[in-house]
């Protein structure tokens, strides 16, 4: 007997982070502490509880409706931590491979085209980690400089290789102090942080880096256990480059065929994605293949949510088109858009509009002013995905263009 229905009294939520290194139960605090406030501005009420160390479990109340949810982090912060444990020369060459990738792919420019703030936000840690080699050396060059005409001073008959030995030792351990500085506090501007990110994505020019590999394959087993399971709907969302990983093991979990037809609704939510940052490069072919895959299926209802405002985020973007791989039977994704300028009160769009990071996880938080994008009734609350945006026109602002050179699904 077929349990797809609109209604959900029993959820299962899995949730894919982007690059980030933290653990899970930073997303339940703040899916606590958003959800409060969600709950309390929409008029229904939430009960989390902890449910293990990477979920929780919600009761959502609304009336008559009730509905007890699991949702579950699908962890990879160990494989970021390592791949930012680098030396900083190793940061340096992460940079200058990375630009080339780009550069010399053609991938940058037309990325330009499709948004120029990701590009943007692309370019920014390539700059403040070149202004921040500069300064390291200007003040190594200094300390060279003051080191020498002292020891000279000091000692005329000093031989020349041994102030110069002196004076290149000494700038070149305060070169290494000063970017050792910069890099501890780049909790403050994320160029660091962003760079790692960046080169992680591109080391296999657009491929699946190895060693996530073998992690998406347990993200598919987890989540092929849940739709045999008696849940009303499986939602997978999906966030900044953690949808891209979603559509890779979404796709591979249809393909094997571990999508029984009579099970819970599937439901893909995509938040914030930066898709075309990965299909755009020579190696995506697998990527662009999963994309059209997927973007066809019937298994699933995929909404892809960003807004303008984030200047992270390829807002907009259908990422299946202009990765120039859709195919004539294209359904999927329903591109909406959050629309930020609207969604939230003036007052809260100032206080947030230069805030580029926390914009880019706005989609998680709680809306004083909510649309139809409610992150808290999407993931706990009485309709599946489907459900909730069905007759939905997409956003009249979404870009189609296919801008990708390597546009041909493998």
């Amino acid at each position: 007997m077929a349990r797809r229905a609109d209604r959900v009294g029993r959820r299962r939520v899995f949730y894919i982070p982007g690059y980030d290194p933290f653990p899970p139960r930073r997303y339940r605090e703040l899916y606590r502490k958003e959800g409060t406030e969600q709950a309390r501005i929409s008029g229904y009420a939430l009960d989390l509880r902890a449910g293990g160390p990477t979920g929780w479990q919600v009761t959502y109340l609304d009336g008559c409706a009730r509905v007890e949810t699991e949702i579950e982090v699908l962890t990879w912060a160990d494989i970021v931590a390592a791949s930012m444990g680098r030396s900083i020369a190793a940061t340096y060459g992460q940079l200058a491979r990375t630009a080339w990738i780009y550069f010399a792919s053609g991938a940058l420019f037309r990325l330009a085209r499709l948004r120029k703030g990701p590009t943007i936000a692309a370019l920014y840690p390539v700059a403040f980690l070149m202004l921040q080699a500069a300064l390291a050396l200007a003040a190594g060059g200094a300390l060279f400089a003051l080191v020498a005409r002292a020891g000279s001073a000091i000692w005329p008959d000093m031989p020349w290789a041994v102030s110069t030995l002196a004076g290149i030792s000494l700038g070149s351990l305060a070169a290494v102090m000063l970017l050792r500085r910069f890099r501890r506090h780049d909790n403050r501007i994320f160029a660091w942080y962003l760079m790692h990110d960046y080169a992680f994505s591109a080391s296999a020019r657009g491929a699946v880096p190895p060693p996530l590999r073998p992690r998406l394959a347990a993200f598919a087993d987890r989540i092929a256990a849940a739709v045999s399971e008696d849940w009303d709907e499986v939602l997978v969302v999906g966030h900044s480059s953690g949808a891209h990983l979603a559509v890779t093991v979404l796709a591979d979990l249809i393909r094997s065929g571990r999508v029984p037809a009579e099970g819970p609704a599937l439901g893909f939510l995509s938040l914030g994605q930066v898709v075309p940052m990965v299909s755009f490069l020579p190696g995506a072919d697998d990527l662009r293949r999963d994309l059209a895959f997927l973007s066809s299926r019937e298994e699933l209802a995929w909404v892809d949510v960003t807004a303008p405002g984030d200047g992270c985020a390829y807002a907009l973007c259908d990422p299946v088109a202009v990765s120039g791989v859709a195919p004539p039977d294209k359904r999927w994704p329903l591109v909406v858009s959050a629309a930020f300028t609207r969604t939230l009160s003036p007052e809260r769009w100032r206080t947030l509009r230069w805030r580029f990071f926390r914009l880019h996880f706005q989609y998680l938080c709680a809306f004083d002013r909510p649309g139809d994008y409610d992150y808290f009734r999407i993931t706990a609350g009485p309709l599946t995905l489907a459900a909730r945006y069905r007759g939905r026109a997409p956003s009249q602002s979404r870009i189609e263009t296919p801008l990708n050179p390597y546009g041909q699904a493998a």
